[in-house]
C-alpha cells in the first residue's frame, strides 16, 4: 500500500483519504470508517520491512499493548488486521486509531513558543495520568516526546505511538545495548542500554515538561549519540534560568523527574501526580486566573489540592455568580433610583454570549430523543434536562458494550427551534467529555418511519450542518447552514466517550 493508493479502502473498510505522518516502520493515514461513517487513523506498516520478523512483531505487539489499554489521554486502537498482498502471500498490517484533529504538542510549541505555565503543568498532569494507566498495565511507553502527544482542537493531550514499548514481563525484541526512542528525551538508564522502567518515562516526561516551558529542549549536540551522553553525564539545567518566572513548586517538579539518581527521581507516577498537582495550584493563583485546559484539569484535582486554590479558581461558578449578584444588585440598586424598571431575557443562566453571537431561549419542551437505527427510544423522560439550564441534570444515551453503539451509525435527540432561526453555532456541555457528535438540521424530517428502518439521515430529511468532532466538557461548534434557516437542530452522537457505556449531556444552547 502506498500513497498512490490513495482512495481505496483497506479491509473493505477504511478509506484511505491522506497521509498525516511517516516513521521508520509505518505511515500513518487519515482515512474514512466507511460503516460508522467516522474520520480514523490508519498506521501502515512499510510493506518492505513486513518480511523483518522482529519488525512485524514489534508491530503487532504496539497494537495488543494499546489495545488494552483505555484513558481518555490515550489514543485508542479501534482495530487492526492485515491488508493481503496482491500475490496472496503473505499482507501488511495495519492498526486503525482515533483520529485527534488537531496538531502534537512538538508542533503546538515550535509555532507558538514556550506554553503559558499553568498550562505546560496541566498537560504534563494529563500525560502523567495517561502513563500511569499504561503503568498499571505493566506498560511502559519508552518514548515520551512532545511528537508522541496530540493536542485536540479542545485542547486535550492525548498520547499515542506506543511502537517501541515493552510490558515489563516480556523479553526484548532489539539487540543488547541497542537504544530504542529519541535521543533528545532519552533517559540516562536507556541511553545505557539498561532496563527501562516506569522512572524511564518519567524522566522523558521531566523533559517535554521543560521544553514546555522554554520552548527548547535541555540538550543538544552535533549527533544523536552526543545527546544521549548529555543525558548521561549532565544534571539537565534548572528551568529558572531560562524562565525565571516560573515558581520554585514547579521547577522542583522538573528537577526531580530528571534526576540522575533513580533513588532521587520519581519512583511511580501517583508520587509524581501528587506534586505536578500542587505545582498546578501554586501557578493557577500565580496568575490569577485559569483558561482552557487548564481549568478542566483544576476541575479534576482532588479535594485536598482543590482546597489550596483560591475561590475564584476553585468554584469558578459561584464566584462569577457572586459576582454577578453583587453587580446585579448594585446595578438595581441605580436602576430603581432612576425610577425605571428592567425586564428579563428569557435565556438561561450562565450562558455568555460571543462575540458576534447570541445565545437563542429555547421552550422547555424544545428538546426530543431521537434513535432511528435502534429498537427504542433513548432516555425520553431525561431529554428535557439539556434545556433546563441546570448543569447539574443531564440526559444519557442508553448503555453499550463498546463505543460503537451497537453497530448503529449514531443516536441522539434534536431541538426544536420553532418557528426556525439561522443558527452559527451550538455549545454542548457534558459530564463525560471524549464522544463524538455531528449536528444536522432539517426543516422536514420524517420521523414517523419505524425504528431500525434502514434509511439514512439524508433520506430522512436532515442536512449536515457540522462536521462530527470530539466533544469536551464544554465544547462549542459551529454551524454552517448555507444561509438557511431551520426549525430542527439534531446532536447526532457517533462514538461514545472511552471506556464508557454511555455519553451524557447536561447542557445544550444554539447561537444565532
Amino acid at each position: 500500500m502506498t500513497a498512490t493508493q490513495l482512495g481505496s479502502a483497506l479491509g473493505g473498510r477504511y478509506r484511505l483519504d491522506a497521509v498525516i505522518g511517516r516513521g521508520g516502520m509505518s505511515t500513518v493515514y487519515r482515512a474514512f470508517d466507511t460503516v460508522l461513517e467516522r474520520p480514523v487513523a490508519i498506521k501502515l506498516m512499510h510493506r518492505e520491512i513486513a518480511s523483518d520478523s522482529d519488525q512485524l512483531e514489534r508491530f503487532r505487539r504496539e497494537a495488543r499493548a494499546v489495545a488494552r489499554l483505555s484513558h481518555p489521554h490515550i489514543v485508542t486502537v479501534v482495530d487492526a488486521g492485515e491488508e493481503p498482498e496482491e500475490s496472496g502471500e503473505g499482507g501488511t498490517p495495519y492498526i486503525v486509531l482515533e483520529y485527534v484533529q488537531g496538531e502534537t504538542l512538538k508542533e503546538l510549541v515550535r509555532r507558538g513558543g514556550p506554553l503559558d505555565i499553568a498550562e505546560a503543568v496541566a498537560y504534563a498532569i494529563e500525560i502523567a495520568r495517561a502513563l500511569g494507566a499504561a503503568h498499571e498495565q505493566l506498560i511502559v511507553h519508552r518514548d515520551v516526546k512532545p511528537q508522541n502527544v496530540l493536542v485536540s482542537e479542545e485542547g486535550t493531550a492525548k498520547i499515542t505511538d506506543f511502537g517501541i514499548a515493552r510490558t515489563l514481563t516480556e523479553q526484548g525484541l532489539t539487540l543488547d545495548g541497542r537504544v530504542l526512542g529519541t535521543t533528545d528525551y532519552v533517559s540516562p538508564e536507556q541511553a545505557l542500554g539498561q532496563p527501562v522502567t516506569p522512572q524511564s518515562d518519567i524522566y522523558s516526561l521531566g523533559v517535554v515538561l521543560y521544553e514546555m516551558l522554554t520552548g527548547v529542549v535541555p540538550f543538544t549536540g552535533e549527533t544523536p549519540v552526543s545527546v544521549a551522553m548529555r543525558h548521561v553525564r549532565e544534571d539537565v539545567p534548572d528551568v529558572r534560568l531560562a524562565r525565571p518566572e516560573v515558581s520554585a513548586a514547579t521547577a522542583a517538579v522538573v528537577d526531580r523527574m530528571t534526576a540522575k539518581d533513580l533513588g532521587r527521581r520519581y519512583p511511580d507516577v501517583p508520587a509524581l501526580l501528587v506534586d505536578l498537582e500542587e505545582a498546578l495550584t501554586v501557578e493557577a493563583a500565580r496568575a490569577g486566573q485559569a483558561t482552557g485546559e487548564v481549568t478542566t484539569v483544576l476541575r479534576s484535582l482532588p479535594g485536598p489540592a482543590r482546597r489550596r486554590l483560591p475561590l475564584r479558581l476553585r468554584h469558578p461558578v459561584r464566584w462569577l455568580a457572586l459576582l454577578a449578584f453583587v453587580g446585579g444588585a448594585v446595578a438595581l440598586g441605580l436602576i430603581l433610583a432612576a425610577g425605571h424598571t428592567h425586564g428579563g431575557t428569557g435565556v438561561a443562566s450562565g450562558i455568555d454570549s460571543s462575540p458576534g453571537l447570541e445565545p437563542v431561549s429555547l421552550a422547555a419542551n424544545a428538546a426530543h430523543d431521537y434513535n432511528p437505527f435502534g429498537n427504542e427510544p433513548e432516555h425520553p423522560r431525561q431529554v428535557a434536562n439539556v434545556v433546563d439550564g441546570d448543569p447539574n441534570t443531564v440526559w444519557s444515551t442508553e448503555h453499550y458494550l463498546d463505543d460503537t453503539l451497537a453497530g448503529k451509525p449514531g443516536t441522539g435527540f434534536y431541538l426544536d427551534a420553532a418557528p426556525g432561526l439561522r443558527a452559527r453555532a451550538i455549545e454542548i456541555q457534558s459530564p463525560s467529555p471524549g464522544f463524538y457528535a455531528a449536528i444536522y438540521a432539517s426543516n422536514r424530517f420524517d420521523g414517523g418511519l419505524p425504528y431500525g428502518a434502514p434509511e439514512s439521515l439524508a433520506e430522512r430529511g436532515w442536512q449536515t450542518v457540522g462536521a462530527a468532532r470530539r466533544v469536551g466538557q464544554r465544547t462549542t461548534l459551529s454551524l454552517d447552514s448555507g444561509g438557511r434557516s431551520y426549525r430542527y437542530y439534531l446532536v447526532w452522537i457517533t462514538r461514545l466517550p472511552p471506556a464508557r457505556e454511555s455519553a451524557e449531556i447536561s447542557d445544550v444552547t444554539l447561537f444565532q
